[in-house]
C-alpha cells in the first residue's frame, strides 16, 4: 500500500454518486486532495456528490493537502489534475494517485507515478467485501453521466469474479 493517497475530483464525484466515499478510509485510511480539487468538488451549488464530499472532509479522513504544492511540471491539464500530479511528483515512491482522466493518467504514468481510478476503487471495495457486487455499482454509474470505458469495467469485473 502507498504511504498516502492523493485523489482528483472525478473519482471523488463518481464515488459520491454510488455512496462509495465510505470505502476510502477503509481502503486507505487518510486521503488527500489539493485545495484546487476541493474547490472543484465543493462549488457550493448543491452539485451531485457535494454533500457527501463535505461530510468526508468534516470526518477528517479526507483532508486538504496542508502544504504549498511545488510545481514540478507545466502541464496542459485542468488545475486540479495539475496540482494532484505535481503533489504526487514530490513523493513518487510514497504516493498512490487516484485519477480518472486519460490525459492526466498518461502524464502521471510517464513520470513514474502509481495511478488507479474509480473502477479500481470499486474493484478493491468488492475484494475487501465492502460491497456485495461491483457490477451493481457500475450499473448505478452507468445510469448517470459518469463514464468509465466498458473495457475497464470488464477488466475489473473479471478480477473480482463477476
Amino acid at each position: 500500500m502507498a504511504g498516502f493517497v492523493v485523489i482528483d475530483s472525478s473519482p471523488l464525484i463518481g464515488l459520491a454518486m454510488v455512496e462509495g466515499l465510505v470505502w476510502l478510509p477503509k481502503l486507505f485510511n487518510t486521503v488527500y486532495l489539493p485545495e484546487t480539487v476541493k474547490r472543484e468538488v465543493l462549488p457550493g451549488t448543491g452539485a451531485r456528490g457535494e454533500e457527501a464530499i463535505a461530510k468526508a472532509l468534516a470526518e477528517d479522513w479526507l483532508k486538504v493537502w496542508p502544504e504549498p504544492i511545488t510545481p514540478c511540471l507545466d502541464m496542459d491539464l485542468d488545475a486540479g489534475e495539475t496540482d494532484c500530479i505535481n503533489l504526487a511528483l514530490n513523493y513518487v515512491e510514497q504516493v498512490l494517485l487516484v485519477m480518472d482522466e486519460r490525459a492526466g493518467r498518461a502524464v502521471a504514468k510517464e513520470n513514474g507515478l502509481r495511478v488507479i481510478g474509480t473502477a479500481a476503487i470499486i474493484g478493491q471495495a468488492k475484494k475487501q467485501n465492502l460491497i456485495p457486487s461491483a457490477r451493481a455499482v457500475f450499473q448505478i454509474l452507468h445510469t448517470s453521466d459518469f463514464r468509465i470505458a466498458s473495457a475497464v469495467i470488464n477488466q475489473v469485473l473479471l478480477s473480482v469474479n463477476e
